[in-house]
Protein backbone atom coordinates (compact mmCIF):
# COMPACT_ATOMS: atom_id res chain seq x y z
CA UNK A 1 0.00 0.00 0.00
CA UNK A 2 1.49 3.36 -1.00
CA UNK A 3 1.64 6.32 1.33
CA UNK A 4 -1.20 8.21 -0.38
CA UNK A 5 -3.60 5.27 -0.14
CA UNK A 6 -2.64 4.73 3.50
CA UNK A 7 -3.43 8.33 4.35
CA UNK A 8 -6.74 8.22 2.49
CA UNK A 9 -7.74 5.00 4.20
CA UNK A 10 -6.85 6.45 7.59
CA UNK A 11 -8.95 9.53 6.89
CA UNK A 12 -11.91 7.38 5.89
CA UNK A 13 -11.60 5.21 8.99
CA UNK A 14 -11.34 8.27 11.24
CA UNK A 15 -14.37 9.81 9.55
CA UNK A 16 -16.38 6.65 10.10
CA UNK A 17 -15.26 6.53 13.71
CA UNK A 18 -16.31 10.12 14.42
CA UNK A 19 -19.56 9.66 12.51
CA UNK A 20 -20.32 6.60 14.63
CA UNK A 21 -19.34 8.42 17.80
CA UNK A 22 -21.62 11.33 16.95
CA UNK A 23 -24.51 8.95 16.42
CA UNK A 24 -24.17 7.25 19.75
CA UNK A 25 -27.36 5.57 20.78
CA UNK A 26 -26.22 4.51 24.24
CA UNK A 27 -26.86 7.95 25.78
CA UNK A 28 -29.84 7.67 28.09
CA UNK A 29 -32.69 10.19 27.73
CA UNK A 30 -33.43 12.54 30.62
CA UNK A 31 -35.46 11.07 33.45
CA UNK A 32 -38.99 12.50 33.70
CA UNK A 33 -39.54 15.40 36.09
CA UNK A 34 -42.73 14.45 37.90
CA UNK A 35 -45.61 14.88 37.58
CA UNK A 36 -46.08 14.24 33.87
CA UNK A 37 -49.22 14.18 31.70
CA UNK A 38 -50.92 11.01 30.57
CA UNK A 39 -51.34 10.46 26.84
CA UNK A 40 -54.90 11.77 26.60
CA UNK A 41 -53.89 15.00 28.35
CA UNK A 42 -51.07 15.44 25.83
CA UNK A 43 -53.44 14.88 22.91
CA UNK A 44 -55.95 17.32 24.40
CA UNK A 45 -53.35 20.08 24.81
CA UNK A 46 -52.16 19.53 21.25
CA UNK A 47 -55.67 20.24 19.89
CA UNK A 48 -55.44 23.75 21.45
CA UNK A 49 -58.79 25.31 20.43
CA UNK A 50 -62.34 24.33 21.41
CA UNK A 51 -65.73 26.05 21.32
CA UNK A 52 -68.13 26.44 24.21
CA UNK A 53 -71.73 26.52 22.98
CA UNK A 54 -74.12 28.13 25.48
CA UNK A 55 -77.73 27.63 24.43
CA UNK A 56 -80.93 27.13 26.49
CA UNK A 57 -84.00 29.03 27.74
CA UNK A 58 -81.64 31.88 28.73
CA UNK A 59 -81.18 32.58 25.01
CA UNK A 60 -84.84 33.64 24.95
CA UNK A 61 -85.17 35.32 28.37
CA UNK A 62 -82.06 37.52 28.22
CA UNK A 63 -80.71 36.01 31.43
CA UNK A 64 -77.27 34.57 32.09
CA UNK A 65 -78.39 32.31 34.94
CA UNK A 66 -81.94 31.06 34.64
CA UNK A 67 -83.81 30.91 37.93
CA UNK A 68 -85.42 27.57 37.15
CA UNK A 69 -89.00 28.84 36.86
CA UNK A 70 -88.91 29.72 33.15
CA UNK A 71 -91.73 28.48 30.95
CA UNK A 72 -89.87 25.89 28.84
CA UNK A 73 -92.07 26.64 25.81
CA UNK A 74 -90.15 29.88 25.43
CA UNK A 75 -87.39 27.75 23.91
CA UNK A 76 -88.26 27.96 20.20
CA UNK A 77 -85.30 28.21 17.79
CA UNK A 78 -87.32 28.04 14.57
CA UNK A 79 -84.27 27.90 12.28
CA UNK A 80 -82.27 25.53 14.49
CA UNK A 81 -79.27 24.46 12.43
CA UNK A 82 -76.40 22.80 14.31
CA UNK A 83 -74.80 22.01 10.95
CA UNK A 84 -74.24 25.76 10.52
CA UNK A 85 -72.64 25.92 13.97
CA UNK A 86 -70.26 23.06 13.24
CA UNK A 87 -69.29 24.36 9.79
CA UNK A 88 -68.51 27.83 11.17
CA UNK A 89 -66.44 26.33 13.97
CA UNK A 90 -64.55 24.04 11.62
CA UNK A 91 -63.85 26.90 9.21
CA UNK A 92 -62.61 29.02 12.11
CA UNK A 93 -60.07 26.41 13.22
CA UNK A 94 -61.81 24.83 16.22
CA UNK A 95 -61.12 21.17 17.01
CA UNK A 96 -64.18 20.45 19.13
CA UNK A 97 -67.35 21.84 20.72
CA UNK A 98 -68.77 21.55 24.25
CA UNK A 99 -72.54 22.07 24.57
CA UNK A 100 -74.43 23.20 27.69
CA UNK A 101 -76.70 20.16 27.74
CA UNK A 102 -78.12 21.44 31.05
CA UNK A 103 -77.31 24.81 32.62
CA UNK A 104 -78.15 25.98 36.15
CA UNK A 105 -81.83 26.51 35.20
CA UNK A 106 -82.18 22.72 34.88
CA UNK A 107 -83.74 22.67 31.38
CA UNK A 108 -82.49 19.61 29.48
CA UNK A 109 -81.63 20.02 25.79
CA UNK A 110 -82.18 16.30 25.18
CA UNK A 111 -85.26 14.13 25.83
CA UNK A 112 -84.08 12.84 29.18
CA UNK A 113 -86.06 9.93 30.58
CA UNK A 114 -85.29 11.21 34.07
CA UNK A 115 -86.62 14.78 33.69
CA UNK A 116 -89.89 16.39 32.66
CA UNK A 117 -88.20 19.80 32.35
CA UNK A 118 -86.89 18.92 28.91
CA UNK A 119 -87.23 19.44 25.15
CA UNK A 120 -89.50 16.38 25.05
CA UNK A 121 -92.30 18.34 26.78
CA UNK A 122 -92.34 21.59 24.80
CA UNK A 123 -93.97 22.80 21.60
CA UNK A 124 -90.69 23.12 19.67
CA UNK A 125 -90.52 20.37 17.05
CA UNK A 126 -93.58 18.77 18.59
CA UNK A 127 -91.53 17.52 21.51
CA UNK A 128 -89.23 15.58 19.17
CA UNK A 129 -86.30 17.99 19.28
CA UNK A 130 -82.86 17.01 20.54
CA UNK A 131 -80.18 19.70 20.59
CA UNK A 132 -77.53 17.34 21.97
CA UNK A 133 -78.02 14.81 19.16
CA UNK A 134 -78.14 17.59 16.57
CA UNK A 135 -74.78 19.03 17.52
CA UNK A 136 -73.25 15.60 18.11
CA UNK A 137 -74.13 14.56 14.55
CA UNK A 138 -73.01 17.88 13.06
CA UNK A 139 -69.65 17.62 14.81
CA UNK A 140 -69.16 14.11 13.41
CA UNK A 141 -70.00 15.36 9.91
CA UNK A 142 -67.49 18.22 10.07
CA UNK A 143 -64.69 16.38 11.85
CA UNK A 144 -65.06 18.04 15.25
CA UNK A 145 -64.92 16.36 18.63
CA UNK A 146 -68.01 16.60 20.82
CA UNK A 147 -68.16 17.43 24.51
CA UNK A 148 -70.80 18.07 27.16
CA UNK A 149 -71.37 20.58 29.96
CA UNK A 150 -73.72 19.26 32.64
CA UNK A 151 -74.30 21.75 35.44
CA UNK A 152 -74.14 20.11 38.88
CA UNK A 153 -76.42 22.87 40.17
CA UNK A 154 -80.13 22.70 39.26
CA UNK A 155 -82.38 25.59 40.26
CA UNK A 156 -85.48 23.84 38.92
CA UNK A 157 -85.36 20.54 40.83
CA UNK A 158 -87.35 20.26 44.04
CA UNK A 159 -84.92 17.66 45.37
CA UNK A 160 -81.75 19.71 44.89
CA UNK A 161 -79.50 19.52 48.01
CA UNK A 162 -80.86 16.09 48.94
CA UNK A 163 -79.39 12.66 48.22
CA UNK A 164 -82.21 12.02 45.73
CA UNK A 165 -80.84 14.74 43.46
CA UNK A 166 -77.41 13.11 43.38
CA UNK A 167 -79.02 9.91 42.13
CA UNK A 168 -80.87 11.93 39.49
CA UNK A 169 -77.65 13.69 38.45
CA UNK A 170 -75.75 10.42 38.10
CA UNK A 171 -78.60 8.96 36.06
CA UNK A 172 -78.42 11.91 33.69
CA UNK A 173 -74.67 11.65 33.42
CA UNK A 174 -74.92 7.96 32.52
CA UNK A 175 -77.71 8.73 30.06
CA UNK A 176 -75.78 11.45 28.24
CA UNK A 177 -72.49 9.61 27.93
CA UNK A 178 -74.07 6.30 26.91
CA UNK A 179 -76.42 7.90 24.36
CA UNK A 180 -74.19 10.64 22.91
CA UNK A 181 -70.64 9.40 23.48
CA UNK A 182 -67.84 9.13 23.03
CA UNK A 183 -67.23 12.63 24.36
CA UNK A 184 -63.80 14.21 24.39
CA UNK A 185 -64.41 16.50 27.39
CA UNK A 186 -67.00 16.95 30.13
CA UNK A 187 -67.38 20.21 31.98
CA UNK A 188 -68.41 20.35 35.65
CA UNK A 189 -69.08 23.96 36.59
CA UNK A 190 -67.90 25.38 39.91
CA UNK A 191 -71.12 27.41 40.42
CA UNK A 192 -73.10 25.38 42.96
CA UNK A 193 -75.88 26.20 45.37
CA UNK A 194 -77.76 29.42 46.05
CA UNK A 195 -81.23 30.80 45.50
CA UNK A 196 -83.57 29.09 43.06
CA UNK A 197 -87.08 28.01 42.17
CA UNK A 198 -86.55 24.45 43.43
CA UNK A 199 -89.97 23.16 42.39
CA UNK A 200 -91.75 26.18 43.85
CA UNK A 201 -89.88 26.46 47.15
CA UNK A 202 -88.16 29.68 46.01
CA UNK A 203 -85.47 29.57 48.64
CA UNK A 204 -81.72 29.56 49.25
CA UNK A 205 -80.03 26.16 49.35
CA UNK A 206 -76.36 25.72 50.12
CA UNK A 207 -74.26 22.60 49.76
CA UNK A 208 -70.63 21.64 50.35
CA UNK A 209 -69.64 21.09 46.74
CA UNK A 210 -66.59 18.99 47.70
CA UNK A 211 -68.72 16.51 49.66
CA UNK A 212 -72.23 16.66 48.20
CA UNK A 213 -71.44 15.49 44.68
CA UNK A 214 -68.96 12.78 45.71
CA UNK A 215 -66.71 13.73 42.81
CA UNK A 216 -64.52 10.61 42.90
CA UNK A 217 -67.58 8.43 42.31
CA UNK A 218 -68.97 10.84 39.72
CA UNK A 219 -65.67 10.83 37.83
CA UNK A 220 -65.68 7.02 37.85
CA UNK A 221 -68.88 7.11 35.82
CA UNK A 222 -67.12 9.14 33.14
CA UNK A 223 -64.04 6.92 33.20
CA UNK A 224 -66.14 3.76 32.88
CA UNK A 225 -67.27 4.87 29.41
CA UNK A 226 -64.07 6.42 28.09
CA UNK A 227 -60.80 6.76 30.04
CA UNK A 228 -59.64 9.36 27.50
CA UNK A 229 -62.44 11.85 28.27
CA UNK A 230 -60.99 15.02 29.75
CA UNK A 231 -62.72 15.91 33.02
CA UNK A 232 -62.75 19.65 33.65
CA UNK A 233 -63.27 20.09 37.37
CA UNK A 234 -62.49 22.91 39.77
CA UNK A 235 -58.96 21.57 40.55
CA UNK A 236 -59.85 20.64 44.11
CA UNK A 237 -60.68 17.16 42.87
CA UNK A 238 -58.44 14.92 40.80
CA UNK A 239 -59.67 16.17 37.42
CA UNK A 240 -57.70 16.28 34.16
CA UNK A 241 -57.75 20.05 33.72
CA UNK A 242 -58.38 23.06 35.91
CA UNK A 243 -60.18 26.37 35.70
CA UNK A 244 -57.83 29.23 34.85
CA UNK A 245 -59.13 31.44 37.68
CA UNK A 246 -60.89 33.99 35.46
CA UNK A 247 -63.27 34.26 32.50
CA UNK A 248 -61.37 37.04 30.76
CA UNK A 249 -59.33 35.02 28.30
CA UNK A 250 -55.87 34.76 29.77
CA UNK A 251 -53.64 32.44 31.73
CA UNK A 252 -50.73 33.69 33.82
CA UNK A 253 -47.48 34.85 32.24
CA UNK A 254 -46.08 32.16 34.51
CA UNK A 255 -48.13 29.04 33.81
CA UNK A 256 -47.21 25.75 35.44
CA UNK A 257 -49.28 22.74 34.40
CA UNK A 258 -49.15 21.37 37.94
CA UNK A 259 -51.17 22.00 41.10
CA UNK A 260 -51.66 20.29 44.45
CA UNK A 261 -55.43 19.70 44.89
CA UNK A 262 -55.22 19.39 48.69
CA UNK A 263 -53.60 22.83 48.88
CA UNK A 264 -56.39 24.32 46.79
CA UNK A 265 -58.99 22.79 49.11
CA UNK A 266 -57.22 24.42 52.06
CA UNK A 267 -57.40 27.81 50.32
CA UNK A 268 -61.19 27.55 50.03
CA UNK A 269 -62.45 30.47 47.95
CA UNK A 270 -59.62 32.77 49.01
CA UNK A 271 -58.18 35.18 46.41
CA UNK A 272 -54.93 33.24 46.66
CA UNK A 273 -56.71 30.24 45.20
CA UNK A 274 -57.52 32.19 42.03
CA UNK A 275 -53.86 33.17 41.76
CA UNK A 276 -52.74 29.54 42.04
CA UNK A 277 -55.33 28.45 39.48
CA UNK A 278 -54.00 31.09 37.10
CA UNK A 279 -50.29 30.43 37.52
CA UNK A 280 -50.21 26.79 38.63
CA UNK A 281 -47.69 25.55 41.16
CA UNK A 282 -44.07 24.79 40.32
CA UNK A 283 -44.07 22.19 43.11
CA UNK A 284 -47.56 20.81 42.37
CA UNK A 285 -47.99 17.05 42.65
CA UNK A 286 -50.68 16.56 39.97
CA UNK A 287 -50.48 17.36 36.26
CA UNK A 288 -53.62 19.47 35.76
CA UNK A 289 -53.21 22.05 32.98
CA UNK A 290 -55.47 25.09 32.89
CA UNK A 291 -58.14 25.58 30.25
CA UNK A 292 -58.88 29.22 29.40
CA UNK A 293 -62.62 29.85 29.00
CA UNK A 294 -63.97 33.16 27.68
CA UNK A 295 -66.89 34.30 25.56
CA UNK A 296 -66.79 36.09 22.21
CA UNK A 297 -69.46 38.40 23.68
CA UNK A 298 -69.76 40.01 27.14
CA UNK A 299 -72.29 37.32 28.11
CA UNK A 300 -72.26 33.55 27.68
CA UNK A 301 -75.72 33.34 26.15
CA UNK A 302 -76.95 35.29 23.14
CA UNK A 303 -78.40 38.72 23.88
CA UNK A 304 -79.48 40.98 21.04
CA UNK A 305 -78.20 44.03 22.94
CA UNK A 306 -74.65 42.64 22.58
CA UNK A 307 -74.67 42.38 18.78
CA UNK A 308 -72.33 45.37 18.58
CA UNK A 309 -70.07 44.08 21.37
CA UNK A 310 -68.64 40.99 19.67
CA UNK A 311 -64.89 40.75 20.25
CA UNK A 312 -62.90 41.89 17.24
CA UNK A 313 -60.34 39.71 15.43
CA UNK A 314 -57.58 41.76 17.07
CA UNK A 315 -59.05 41.17 20.54
CA UNK A 316 -59.39 37.46 19.82
CA UNK A 317 -55.79 37.35 18.59
CA UNK A 318 -54.62 38.84 21.90
CA UNK A 319 -56.63 36.16 23.71
CA UNK A 320 -54.97 33.52 21.51
CA UNK A 321 -51.50 34.73 22.49
CA UNK A 322 -52.44 34.89 26.18
CA UNK A 323 -53.92 31.38 26.29
CA UNK A 324 -52.65 29.00 23.62
CA UNK A 325 -49.55 31.20 23.40
CA UNK A 326 -48.93 30.50 27.09
CA UNK A 327 -49.46 26.76 26.90
CA UNK A 328 -53.18 26.38 27.73
CA UNK A 329 -56.02 25.25 25.46
CA UNK A 330 -58.57 27.96 24.67
CA UNK A 331 -62.30 27.31 25.13
CA UNK A 332 -64.00 30.20 23.32
CA UNK A 333 -67.74 30.54 23.79
CA UNK A 334 -69.88 31.04 20.69
CA UNK A 335 -73.61 31.40 21.45
CA UNK A 336 -76.38 30.61 18.94
CA UNK A 337 -79.15 33.20 18.76
CA UNK A 338 -82.93 32.89 19.06
CA UNK A 339 -83.16 31.62 15.48
CA UNK A 340 -80.86 28.73 16.35
CA UNK A 341 -77.97 30.09 14.30
CA UNK A 342 -74.57 31.54 15.14
CA UNK A 343 -75.10 35.27 14.50
CA UNK A 344 -73.48 36.96 11.52
CA UNK A 345 -71.27 39.39 13.53
CA UNK A 346 -69.78 36.45 15.43
CA UNK A 347 -69.20 34.44 12.25
CA UNK A 348 -67.41 37.33 10.58
CA UNK A 349 -65.16 37.98 13.57
CA UNK A 350 -64.26 34.29 13.92
CA UNK A 351 -63.29 33.87 10.28
CA UNK A 352 -61.22 37.07 10.22
CA UNK A 353 -59.52 35.91 13.43
CA UNK A 354 -58.64 32.61 11.77
CA UNK A 355 -57.13 34.54 8.86
CA UNK A 356 -55.16 36.77 11.22
CA UNK A 357 -53.64 33.73 12.95
CA UNK A 358 -52.85 32.15 9.60
CA UNK A 359 -51.17 35.32 8.29
CA UNK A 360 -49.11 35.83 11.45
CA UNK A 361 -47.77 32.26 11.47
CA UNK A 362 -47.50 31.58 7.74
CA UNK A 363 -43.75 31.79 7.17
CA UNK A 364 -41.62 29.85 9.64
CA UNK A 365 -38.15 31.44 9.44
CA UNK A 366 -36.45 28.48 11.12
CA UNK A 367 -36.92 26.39 7.97
CA UNK A 368 -33.47 26.44 6.39
CA UNK A 369 -31.95 28.35 9.30
CA UNK A 370 -28.66 27.28 10.86
CA UNK A 371 -29.17 26.10 14.44
CA UNK A 372 -26.36 25.84 16.97
CA UNK A 373 -26.34 25.14 20.70
CA UNK A 374 -23.64 25.50 23.32
CA UNK A 375 -24.31 22.01 24.67
CA UNK A 376 -26.25 18.84 23.90
CA UNK A 377 -26.73 15.62 25.75
CA UNK A 378 -23.86 13.16 25.54
CA UNK A 379 -22.83 14.59 22.16
CA UNK A 380 -25.51 12.30 20.73
CA UNK A 381 -27.48 13.22 17.61
CA UNK A 382 -30.49 11.85 19.42
CA UNK A 383 -30.50 15.10 21.44
CA UNK A 384 -28.79 17.50 19.00
CA UNK A 385 -29.78 20.97 17.82
CA UNK A 386 -31.26 19.69 14.55
CA UNK A 387 -34.20 18.29 16.53
CA UNK A 388 -35.36 21.80 17.37
CA UNK A 389 -36.46 22.60 13.82
CA UNK A 390 -37.10 19.20 12.21
CA UNK A 391 -40.90 19.47 12.49
CA UNK A 392 -41.09 16.22 14.46
CA UNK A 393 -42.80 16.68 17.84
CA UNK A 394 -41.32 13.41 19.12
CA UNK A 395 -37.68 14.52 18.81
CA UNK A 396 -36.05 17.05 21.11
CA UNK A 397 -32.89 18.81 22.14
CA UNK A 398 -31.62 18.19 25.66
CA UNK A 399 -28.53 18.90 27.72
CA UNK A 400 -26.65 16.75 30.20
CA UNK A 401 -28.27 16.41 33.61
CA UNK A 402 -25.89 18.84 35.28
CA UNK A 403 -26.56 21.62 32.75
CA UNK A 404 -29.76 23.57 33.42
CA UNK A 405 -28.88 26.77 31.57
CA UNK A 406 -27.96 26.85 27.91
CA UNK A 407 -28.24 28.87 24.68
CA UNK A 408 -29.74 28.18 21.28
CA UNK A 409 -28.72 30.32 18.30
CA UNK A 410 -30.60 30.49 15.00
CA UNK A 411 -29.05 32.16 11.96
CA UNK A 412 -30.96 33.03 8.79
CA UNK A 413 -29.48 33.15 5.28
CA UNK A 414 -30.29 36.86 5.16
CA UNK A 415 -31.78 39.43 7.58
CA UNK A 416 -35.45 38.80 8.34
CA UNK A 417 -38.15 40.71 10.18
CA UNK A 418 -38.94 38.88 13.42
CA UNK A 419 -42.07 39.40 15.54
CA UNK A 420 -43.00 36.04 17.10
CA UNK A 421 -40.87 33.35 18.73
CA UNK A 422 -42.57 30.01 19.45
CA UNK A 423 -40.99 27.47 21.81
CA UNK A 424 -42.24 24.06 23.01
CA UNK A 425 -41.04 21.71 25.71
CA UNK A 426 -41.42 17.96 25.48
CA UNK A 427 -44.03 17.85 28.24
CA UNK A 428 -44.04 14.04 28.28
CA UNK A 429 -40.85 14.43 30.33
CA UNK A 430 -42.40 17.10 32.58
CA UNK A 431 -42.39 20.88 32.61
CA UNK A 432 -38.90 22.18 33.37
CA UNK A 433 -38.03 25.69 32.19
CA UNK A 434 -38.39 28.41 34.84
CA UNK A 435 -36.99 31.38 32.91
CA UNK A 436 -35.55 32.34 29.55
CA UNK A 437 -34.57 35.37 27.49
CA UNK A 438 -34.57 36.16 23.78
CA UNK A 439 -31.89 38.22 22.05
CA UNK A 440 -31.46 39.46 18.49
CA UNK A 441 -28.27 40.55 16.77
CA UNK A 442 -28.26 44.28 16.05
CA UNK A 443 -25.24 46.09 14.59
CA UNK A 444 -22.98 43.22 15.60
CA UNK A 445 -24.22 43.22 19.22
CA UNK A 446 -26.73 40.99 21.01
CA UNK A 447 -29.77 42.94 22.22
CA UNK A 448 -32.30 41.44 24.65
CA UNK A 449 -35.87 41.78 23.39
CA UNK A 450 -37.78 39.50 25.78
CA UNK A 451 -37.54 38.09 29.29
CA UNK A 452 -40.05 35.38 30.22
CA UNK A 453 -40.71 32.54 32.66
CA UNK A 454 -42.41 29.23 31.83
CA UNK A 455 -42.71 27.48 28.46
CA UNK A 456 -44.69 24.23 28.90
CA UNK A 457 -46.58 22.78 25.94
CA UNK A 458 -46.21 25.98 23.92
CA UNK A 459 -45.01 29.54 24.45
CA UNK A 460 -45.39 32.32 21.89
CA UNK A 461 -43.48 35.51 22.62
CA UNK A 462 -44.51 38.62 20.69
CA UNK A 463 -41.77 41.23 20.33
CA UNK A 464 -41.62 44.56 18.61
CA UNK A 465 -40.87 43.75 14.95
CA UNK A 466 -37.13 43.83 14.35
CA UNK A 467 -34.93 42.97 11.38
CA UNK A 468 -32.09 40.62 12.24
CA UNK A 469 -30.10 37.71 10.88
CA UNK A 470 -29.67 35.94 14.23
CA UNK A 471 -31.90 35.09 17.19
CA UNK A 472 -30.65 33.62 20.46
CA UNK A 473 -32.75 31.88 23.11
CA UNK A 474 -31.12 31.61 26.52
CA UNK A 475 -32.52 29.11 29.04
CA UNK A 476 -31.59 30.90 32.26
CA UNK A 477 -33.31 28.67 34.83
CA UNK A 478 -34.84 25.19 34.89
CA UNK A 479 -35.95 22.50 37.34
CA UNK A 480 -33.76 20.01 35.45
CA UNK A 481 -31.94 19.84 32.13
CA UNK A 482 -34.07 21.60 29.48
CA UNK A 483 -35.89 19.40 26.98
CA UNK A 484 -37.07 21.48 24.00
CA UNK A 485 -38.94 19.82 21.12
CA UNK A 486 -39.65 22.70 18.77
CA UNK A 487 -38.73 26.28 17.90
CA UNK A 488 -40.45 28.40 15.26
CA UNK A 489 -39.84 32.06 14.38
CA UNK A 490 -42.16 34.33 12.43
Amino acid sequence: MNKTNYIMRSIILLSLFFAFACKRSDVLPPSPVLPVPNQHQVEWQEKELFAFVHFTVNTFTGKEWGYGDENPDIFDPVYFNPDQWAKVLKDAGFKGAILTAKHHDGFCLWPSQFASHSVKNISWMGGKGDVVAGLKDACAKHGLEFGIYLSPWDRNRADYASSAYIEYYKNQLNELISSYGPIFEIWFDGANGGDGYYGGAREMRKIDDQVYYNWPQTFKIVRSYNPKTIIRGDARSASDSRWCGNEEGYIGETNWNMVTPDSLIALGKDKKRLEVLNSGDERGNVWMPAEVDVSIRPGWFYHESEDSLVKTPDELFDIYLNSIGRGSPLLLNVAPDKRGLIPEPDVQSLLLWKKKIGDAFANNLTIGAKVTVDSYRGKSNQFAAVNLTDGNKETYWATDDNIISSSIELEFEKPQQVQYVLIQENIKLGQRVKSFTIEVLQNGQWEQVANATTIGYKRIIRINPVETEKVKINITGAKACPVISNIEIY
